[in-house]
């Protein structure tokens, strides 16, 4: 069964201003839809590869796999991780924040800076992380590279370029202090707490 885009769970000019229409037209519709389309690529010629024991390009369609599956499963969570409704994290997440970190503040300060920094392309991530008991914030640059293993996704930001580059062009620091805006700390609330349990 091929993947699919995702619908989006709110409408294309339901982020503004924080985050433009246009833009948000281009990231879901454009850029996820090639990474869906490079995993069943990759999907497909894997089957092939084993249906004919030919497996002389494995290495090509094993990084192909990666890097679209990686993009397709990100992207996925950061549009969950969207609410022109805002929020504020919930009681056990706030806690494990203050806990992990500081301070909420101290948390998205640490987060912010991480995601300004991402060297090219990439992801900003908090994850909850069982072997550590804790919550990190990772940079997944390549965005199939630099991971901790086992470790789940709670809040995701976009800061390849093509993420914010229509209204912000290169000033990413106002797209991440725009983005907070928009968290949907009810979807974090929730992974956090399957994480954990």
């Amino acid at each position: 069964m091929p993947y699919t885009l995702p619908e989006l769970p709110f409408a294309y000019d339901a982020l503004e201003p924080h985050y433009d229409e246009q833009t948000l037209r281009i990231h879901h519709g454009k850029h996820h839809q090639a990474y869906v389309d490079g995993l069943n690529k990759a999907e497909a010629q894997l089957a092939e590869a084993r249906e004919k024991g030919d497996f002389g390009l494995i290495k090509h369609w094993s990084r192909e796999l990666a890097f679209n599956g990686s993009g397709h499963i990100l992207h996925s969570l950061f549009w969950e991780n969207l609410s022109p409704a805002g929020g504020n994290p919930g009681a056990e997440l706030l806690q494990q924040l203050k806990k992990d970190f500081g301070s909420q503040d101290a948390f998205q300060k640490q987060f912010s800076s991480a995601a300004a920094a991402v060297e090219g392309s990439g992801w900003a991530a908090l994850c909850w992380v069982p072997s550590l008991n804790k919550l990190e914030i990772l940079q997944v640059e390549k965005h199939q590279d630099l991971t901790l293993w086992g470790a789940a996704p709670i809040l995701i930001l976009d800061v390849w370029e093509h993420a914010y580059y229509l209204k912000y062009q290169n000033r990413r620091a106002d797209f991440i202090s725009a983005w907070w805006n928009i968290v949907n700390w009810e979807v974090a609330n929730q992974r956090f707490l399957k994480a954990i349990r």
